[in-house]
């Protein structure tokens, strides 16, 4: 952890130079540039809100709100995973050449990711004083319950064999497809679903267990799920350790891998 620790201080400008690199390489080739980091949430929130209210024939208070918060949340973590599988393959030209601890690629992705997520979560704000939504000391639970979705994030991140295993982004791109629709991103799981798989996707799902808490304290003033939020850091912290573990007993084999 000592180790993982100095890394991260030693390389922090590199991750931060990196992501704005990419931030400004991603918008240089269009015309609305950074536009486009507000319009994608905003036409997804369109979409889901019509297959939500005109396909489904569901009401949901503070349906935008609700929407953007399901929506931002699973874009980070989706992102964050999908991105990994073949990151050693994407920068290893930079592997090659200087030495750089495999989980410096991913703080980096995730700090391109984390920016976007922060945008959206600023819509889900302006939605939420449209909407007259209620403050309460409730809304301070978001900060907890993203430090678990980065945590989770992260060590899921670290976790892989996208060196080795050609065909894991297909796999992972299918089993993240399945998570998605059990996540609850454009429905309700406390509403919709009833007894033992209600209990178990709210609980045992952490993507659905984050997006519900984050709706239930932002929203609609209830109480989180507190003891889980413990359970889900723990589980979180131990996948991030093992994770930096196994990047660093494997890291030499990477580039002689790709």
């Amino acid at each position: 952890m000592i180790r993982f620790l100095k890394d991260v201080h030693k390389y922090w400008r590199y991750i931060l130079y990196s992501a704005k690199a990419h931030l400004k390489d991603e918008v240089a080739g269009s015309f609305l540039n950074w536009l486009w980091w507000i319009l994608d949430p905003l036409l997804f929130m369109l979409v889901y809100t019509f297959v939500y209210t005109i396909v489904f024939g569901r009401s949901q208070d503070y349906l935008c709100a609700f929407i953007f918060i399901g929506y931002t949340t699973w874009q980070f973590f989706d992102r964050c995973i999908n991105g990994s599988v073949k990151l050693v393959k994407r920068y290893q030209s930079v592997l090659s050449k200087v030495y750089l601890p495999k989980f410096i690629l991913i703080l980096s992705n995730m700090m391109v990711y984390g920016f976007k997520m922060l945008i959206g979560f600023g819509l889900v704000l302006i939605a939420m004083l449209l909407y007259r939504v209620p403050w309460t000391p409730k809304v301070l639970w978001v900060f907890p319950y993203l430090l678990l979705l980065f945590l989770l994030s992260f060590g899921l991140s670290c976790i892989h064999g996208g060196v080795y295993m050609e065909d894991l982004s297909n796999i992972i791109r299918v089993v993240l497809r399945l998570m998605f629709y059990l996540s609850g991103i454009f429905y309700n799981p406390e509403v919709q679903l009833e007894g033992l798989a209600q209990y178990a996707m709210i609980r045992l799902n952490p993507t659905c267990y984050i997006i519900t808490q984050l709706r239930n304290t932002m929203l609609y003033n209830k109480a989180p799920l507190a003891n889980w939020l413990l359970l889900w850091g723990a589980i979180g912290l131990l996948l991030s350790i093992i994770g930096v573990k196994l990047i660093y007993k494997y890291e030499r084999r990477y580039v002689k891998s790709v």
